[in-house]
């Protein structure tokens, strides 16, 4: 089957293309597993995170990718959830232990034993990949392949962050950053609770201009200020800038939400900017948001199928995923990438 593999760690750059097109051998899927045949699968700024070794691979050399929608090609021994022809996804979540406290308590997200589709096991910048059954999606009719991939992790952690920051009914929102998760963000939010308000902080016009197409009640510069304060902010940046100017606008009790998997170091240094006083004092909150359970996934999907939500996403081939991972290193993003495996 025909790949693009990462081979080795390093910067992801025009001058050095990070991923090698590559003929593999057909997986087999094993007891409990479907064999899936990729149609689509969208990008995401974890990759960089894995190429760049922040998240490294479990092994070398490995295929990425982690928002996946294709078709079940064949089952394993003892599998029979989806019929072989039916549409799937597959998301970041690629497997959990089941066993563990955490996963008890439908924290899967949390276990030790986690492992992630296109990092810990083979993923869909390729054509076909193996997945248990267990944590394969129906995708809802509703959604062509291209609109219902980025729904997969950029729509699924999304809505996570949206639940965790304890945004009050009618409450005001800040996104720091406007890609391909933000722009969902604003979208369910719209829907779930049409007097809520969003402030977009986002250094680029180009994105501030897309949030206030969406729908955003403010959008300025990370060192400009929303007209009222936040009672939560969202970062989806790898950056630490966002962070510190987040904290700056929360209203007392408000809750930063940080919605990344690592963060960058080039400008790390802006932490030793932080003033107590003016960034943490009253009760204000930093949580993290680690990985996806299937259940947002799932809860996504169907919310976003209800509302109507499609995501804004440009498509590529599959041979061009160099490109598409290079121009969201440069900051190029409206919306989602979306490579074209197979299918029309």
């Amino acid at each position: 089957m025909h790949a693009m593999l990462l081979k080795a760690l390093g910067p992801v750059d025009a001058a050095r293309p990070p991923l090698e097109a590559a003929e593999l051998p057909m997986p087999d899927p094993a007891p409990g597993e479907i064999l899936v045949r990729v149609n689509v699968c969208a990008v995401c700024h974890t990759e960089l995170d894995e190429i760049e070794g922040r998240t490294p691979p479990a092994r070398l050399p490995m295929v990425l990718g982690h928002q996946v929608v294709g078709t079940v090609a064949e089952l394993g021994a003892g599998a029979g959830r989806f019929a072989p022809g039916t549409r799937v996804g597959v998301a970041w979540i690629h497997s959990a232990c089941g066993a563990c406290a955490h996963c008890a308590r439908g924290e899967e997200n949390l276990c030790a034993g986690f492992r992630a589709t296109g990092r810990d096991a083979p993923g869909g910048y390729a054509e076909y990949l193996t997945v248990p059954e267990a944590f394969a999606h129906a995708i809802p009719a509703v959604f062509a392949d291209a609109e219902a991939a980025p729904l997969l992790c950029a729509g699924a952690i999304g809505y996570r962050s949206l639940r965790l920051s304890g945004l009050p009914r009618g409450g005001a929102l800040g996104l720091a950053g406007f890609g391909a998760s933000a722009h969902l963000v604003l979208r369910l939010l719209h829907h779930l609770d049409p007097g809520a308000r969003v402030h977009v902080l986002a250094r680029d016009a180009a994105e501030r201009a897309f949030a206030r197409e969406l729908g955003a009640t403010w959008a300025g510069d990370f060192d400009a200020t929303p007209p009222e304060p936040l009672a939560a902010v969202i970062d989806t940046t790898p950056a630490w800038r966002p962070i510190v100017e987040s904290l700056r606008l929360l209203a007392p009790g408000g809750r930063l939400v940080i919605n990344a998997i690592r963060k960058e170091t080039a400008d790390q240094q802006v932490l030793l900017g932080l003033d107590y006083p003016r960034h943490l004092w009253l009760e204000k909150e930093i949580k993290s948001v680690a990985n996806v359970t299937r259940a947002d996934v799932a809860e996504f999907l169907r919310l976003a199928a209800e509302a109507g939500i499609r995501p804004e996403y440009r498509e590529y081939r599959l041979e061009d995923a160099n490109r598409a991972l290079i121009e969201l290193r440069q900051g190029r993003v409206r919306g989602a990438k979306v490579l074209r495996v197979a299918g029309a």
